[in-house]
């Protein structure tokens, strides 16, 4: 799985690296966590990096509490909220190091994964436009409470504002993510990153193996175990244990 993720690079570095220019600035985020507006790059605008929630609601949902933060690589094309996605509707996911938790005899103890040469990489993703119900009255349109804006004029027509979203795919994991962990996000080599965004899902499959290419793992502060703590403290390196715990580790 992936519940929660790095990306801390600042903005003149997004144009060389991913050939895309952020879309307004992109604040370092040192423990993404679902339920945040994340910076990633969309098939629909493979040159520009946006922010999606984290956390997709499928077109069809009903409410906005259906929301998934990880998809199977495995079940994309049999399961009704990612199948269109897939088909339709891929993003990039920019990272620099993603957070397991193992299980130690002290409790829960995260540890950063990151790639062997600590460059930054994109994770599998799927996007999704929701729109909230609109539900009318007799004094106008008015919306369910959900979006960020609302119209408060009397016998406005103009519906809710949609809300876009993504997911992180996830495979099983490789040998370094498996002694934590038996998933991992889907972490595309670099060739492969607009071959997500641009091929045929068909000629998709060899891209969602375990990442093949060197990665690293050590432990870090439980105080990533709070998705509210978000600061540089997050990503140094402890010894494993020596914390007393600070809570659950990420769902």
């Amino acid at each position: 799985m992936c519940g929660r993720y790095t990306i801390f690079m600042v903005d003149t570095d997004f144009e060389e690296r991913f050939g895309a220019v952020p879309r307004d600035s992109l604040d370092p985020r040192y423990n993404a966590a679902p339920g945040q507006d994340l910076p990633v790059i969309r098939d629909d605008s493979p040159t520009e990096i946006t922010r999606l929630h984290w956390g997709l609601i499928p077109g069809w949902a009903e409410e906005r509490s259906t929301n998934f933060i990880n998809a199977r690589a495995e079940t994309l094309r049999e399961k009704r909220s990612f199948a269109e996605p897939f088909e339709q509707r891929r993003c990039l996911v920019l990272a620099d190091g993603f957070y397991e938790w193992a299980e130690t005899n002290a409790g829960k103890q995260p540890y950063r994964i990151t790639a062997a040469d600590d460059e930054p990489f994109c994770l599998a993703g799927l996007w999704e436009r929701w729109t909230p119900p609109d539900t009318q009255s007799d004094l106008g349109a008015f919306t369910d409470g959900v979006t960020d804006s609302e119209d408060d004029s009397a016998g406005s027509t103009a519906g809710p504002d949609p809300i876009e979203t993504f997911t992180i795919v996830t495979t099983d994991a490789n040998e370094t993510v498996g002694s934590l962990h038996h998933r991992m996000p889907v972490v595309l080599p670099r060739d492969g990153e607009r071959r997500w965004l641009e091929d045929d899902p068909g000629d998709l499959d060899d891209l969602l193996a375990p990442y093949s290419g060197g990665m690293q793992a050590y432990p870090v502060s439980q105080a990533v175990n709070d998705p509210s703590n978000d600061a540089p403290e997050l990503i140094t390196e402890v010894d494993p244990g020596s914390e007393p715990g600070t809570g659950a580790e990420a769902d």
